[in-house]
């Protein structure tokens, strides 16, 4: 049987958005390894590497992986409630997901006040 067309429910973006997320977060990790590394190959080196982290691009880029933590983390708090049973109904499942994103919003633009005041 082929499916020929799929609705897009708010649990599917959460599903798709869960696993995008992680993988970033996988990601990152790789590059935090990779950054950490070079304390090995001297001061100068890790100075220079350091330099070139702390530009506003890096900045922006520790805000999205915040983003990326905050979705991860509170879209696993969400899947912990419906495997508990807490939230069962499909209605109150968009109703969570919906409220967590309000909580992460609100808590990325905390943190971007303060990685940029």
């Amino acid at each position: 049987m082929v499916i020929r067309h799929y609705r897009w429910h708010t649990g599917t973006w959460a599903w798709i958005l869960h696993r995008l997320s992680g993988m970033a977060l996988i990601s990152y990790l790789v590059l935090h390894t990779w950054v950490i590394h070079h304390i090995q190959r001297g001061p100068e080196e890790f100075d220079a590497l350091m330099e070139f982290v702390t530009s506003p691009l890096f900045k922006f880029g520790e805000l999205g992986l915040f983003g990326v933590i905050l979705y991860h983390t509170l879209n696993g708090i969400r899947i912990v409630l419906v495997d508990l049973g807490w939230t069962v109904e499909l209605k109150a499942q968009k109703i969570t997901f919906w409220a967590l994103v309000a909580i992460g919003i609100i808590a990325l633009g905390l943190g971007a006040y303060g990685f940029f005041h």
